[in-house]
């Protein structure tokens, strides 16, 4: 977990904005200085070790017993599994009325909880706060692409997508922040605009072209994502020591982009032809 840099802008700050550019310039210092934290994402494991480096940090401020800190200390490599943002998560387990217990739960009775040593622990509610299921999102959707072929069925050995947009199979089915296209360092609006531009682009090509489908080539989707899992399996989602919501259940990494994101903005910047068939 990394402190989150909140912060009121002072009038004069806020003056400043005003002037033309200037809301543009901070947004660009934004991007780039988060940019940055993807050096450890897509180049090696190793180059994490600044993001952990902030993480004990933080956690040392505002945790200062030790033995709750050994217990709130992840044994996975930073990264591996989505980086949080919080200045008062910490906070709240140092309470008195607050009781961290990391045994597993091995039993739900009316009113209590039992953990794995046998203690039980009065409960009036249960959060479960176990993560996202995105890669099955589309499980419960009737999509059936050429053939009478479900999405389901194309995706049975796990999904994918050409660029995360399209997928082989499915004429005129696009994706925003579908496959491989979420981020652990920066805003995911970001790949979404890039995703809009490039849908409309394949729009345009169908509009202009007077077909009447468009459809990514099944070469064009495989080779993609044989690049994909090429790059994907040495970083830290895969060899950081940790099982996320990030991998399906065969272990395999169907939801980061694994480089910058300006990468994958310059792949979509523009959309090439020759990696779809129109359907007249």
């Amino acid at each position: 977990m990394h402190p989150k840099p909140d912060f009121a802008f002072p009038p004069t700050a806020r003056r400043l904005l005003r002037l033309p550019g200037a809301a543009r310039a901070l947004r660009y210092a934004i991007y780039w200085a988060l940019e940055t934290r993807a050096l450890g994402f897509a180049v090696h494991p190793r180059l994490m070790k600044a993001q952990e480096r902030l993480a004990l940090r933080h956690l040392r401020e505002q945790v200062p017993d030790p033995g709750l800190r050994r217990a709130l200390t992840p044994d996975y490599v930073i990264g591996c599994k989505r980086i949080l943002l919080a200045d008062d998560y910490y906070p709240a387990l140092t309470r008195p009325d607050v009781s961290l217990v990391t045994d597993a739960i091995t039993e739900i009775r009316p009113g209590s909880l039992v953990d794995a040593a046998g203690a039980e622990h009065p409960a009036d509610a249960i959060v479960y706060g176990t993560g996202f299921k995105v890669v099955d999102a589309l499980t419960e959707q009737h999509i059936t692409g050429r053939d009478g072929v479900s999405i389901q069925d194309a995706w049975k050995d796990g999904v994918e997508a050409y660029l995360g947009v399209a997928t082989a199979g499915f004429p005129n089915l696009f994706f925003l922040l579908g496959p491989n296209t979420g981020l652990g360092h920066n805003s995911v609006v970001f790949m979404i605009e890039a995703q809009v531009r490039y849908v409309l682009q394949c729009l345009r090509l169908l509009s202009r072209t007077g077909a009447r489908a468009i459809e990514v080539r099944p070469e064009a989707q495989r080779a993609f994502n044989e690049r994909l899992r090429r790059r994907l399996d040495p970083l830290v989602w895969n060899a950081g020591g940790c099982h996320s919501w990030y991998l399906d259940v065969h272990g395999v990494n169907r939801t980061i982009w694994p480089g910058f994101s300006f990468e994958y903005w310059a792949r979509t910047k523009r959309m090439k032809p020759g990696a779809f068939q129109l359907i007249p």
